[in-house]
């Protein structure tokens, strides 16, 4: 098998579809690869990967009633009611299993991200500390080589020959003392080369030593890496078919309900999505409440704009594992392409690593304090440096846009409370 080439999506142009994939060096084989994250949007994408997880038994949908079973209960009252309740159990159970195995995605992808910004940071090392092998090696090679070179002038010419004479004054040469301490000149330059040819050797052994540790680094995080891939293809895959045979099933759920009602299955079906983002805003009741840090300076107004209007540009793109454009998005690859887009650097595709870099900036707030451009979190942990698995962009009035999920695309809707962070970090300021 041949090395294996890396491919990334292109940077967005504007007005521009098209997905420009070029292809770099390195393989696995030589530990130079680095996992592209727009493999992940191809496999999703082309169902390349389709092994399903698991679903957990208490996740389990129950049944929809026949045809039969409806039409016998349109002539009865309390059968009707009771028939109308079971059909919505149905959506609503649909719409928890989709929302359970969207979470555990985003979780996976998140840890994808985290792994490829390991292997991307060791790959740099790598080729760092390649190039400084090459450059001391070269150098150890040279004073080899010099070294070399006066042993067999000296053996050559002997004591009083041309190495001699490069130190000898043309006209003392008769002069015995000026000639012993010529000769003690070169003896000493000649220990100071080859005292400089073993230091620079030294360092070139240390240099591939560190080279070679590192190296097998890069192959354990690339490792690590392929594995986080592997979940996260699938359990985006696991999404995708759970959504699709949820659509499958409401759609007859939908109907049936129409029927019992006398309305229309398309009104049926925006009161059970009403009802499901209804009972996800309820998972969690109120903005988390933290103490201040540190003074945050104000939003930069226009740069939050031009964000905001690249991240809307985007609306009703695809959300693929990995996606960083131009069509095709996850969270942390929206907000950081939006937030490029005004000129600014968040951090790296990863929704931990854009939280933990405006920690570090000392741009977070809590988040009563939350303005119109302000990044938000969700995370399953409390703890302030634990994993945040989804990222979104705060539009104010209780709005955010986000990509959301491998069945969903990128959108604008009421924020969730359940499970987000007590601190939003503000890029601009």
């Amino acid at each position: 098998m041949g090395p294996t080439k890396r491919y990334f999506i292109a940077p967005r142009v504007k007005n521009s579809r098209s997905v420009a994939l070029l292809p770099t060096r390195v393989s696995f084989e030589v530990m130079q690869i680095r996992f592209s994250r727009s493999l992940i949007a191809l496999a999703a994408v082309s169902g390349l990967v389709l092994t399903g997880l698991a679903v957990s038994p208490s996740w389990a949908v129950p049944s929809y009633p026949s045809a039969a079973e409806v039409a016998a209960a349109r002539g009865n009252v309390t059968a009707k009611k009771a028939m109308i309740a079971r059909l919505e159990a149905v959506i609503a159970a649909q719409a928890k299993l989709a929302d359970a195995a969207a979470k555990v995605a985003q979780i996976k992808g998140e840890a994808f991200n985290q792994a490829q910004d390991q292997v991307d940071a060791m790959t740099t090392k790598v080729n760092a500390l390649q190039s400084q092998a090459d450059a001391a090696s070269a150098a150890a090679n040279e004073a080899k080589q010099q070294l070399g070179q006066i042993a067999a002038q000296m053996y050559r010419d002997g004591s009083s020959g041309t190495s001699m004479n490069l130190f000898l004054n043309s006209g003392k040469a008769e002069d015995l003392l000026y000639q012993l301490g010529a000769q003690e000149k070169v003896a000493q330059q000649s220990n100071t080369i080859y005292n400089a040819a073993i230091l620079k050797q030294n360092y070139a052994q240390s240099v591939s030593d560190e080279l070679a540790v590192a190296k097998k680094e890069l192959a354990s995080r690339a490792a690590v890496a392929k594995s986080a891939f592997v979940e996260a293809t699938n359990a985006a895959q696991e999404v995708q078919n759970i959504v699709d045979e949820s659509e499958r099933k409401n759609k007859v759920a939908y109907a049936q309900l129409a029927n019992l009602k006398d309305t229309a299955a398309d009104l049926e079906r925006q009161r059970a999505e009403g009802l499901a983002a209804e009972a996800r805003q309820n998972a969690g009741t109120s903005m988390p409440i933290a103490p201040e840090l540190y003074n945050v300076g104000s939003a930069n107004e226009a740069k939050v704009a031009t964000a905001i209007a690249f991240g809307k540009e985007q609306l009703g793109e695809r959300y693929v594992l990995g996606g960083m454009g131009p069509d095709v998005w996850d969270c942390s690859g929206l907000t950081k392409a939006s937030y490029a887009a005004a000129g600014i650097y968040i951090g790296t595709h990863s929704a931990t690593n854009q939280f933990n870099t405006l920690a570090q900036a000392r741009k977070l707030i809590p988040l009563n304090q939350a303005v119109v451009g302000d990044l938000m979190w969700y995370s399953q942990e409390s703890a302030f440096n634990g994993d945040k698995y989804h990222v979104v962009i705060f539009l104010g009035g209780g709005m955010m846009m986000e990509a959301p999920n491998p069945a969903r695309t990128v959108r604008i809707v009421p924020l969730r409370y359940g499970e987000l962070f007590p601190y939003a970090g503000r890029p601009s300021a």
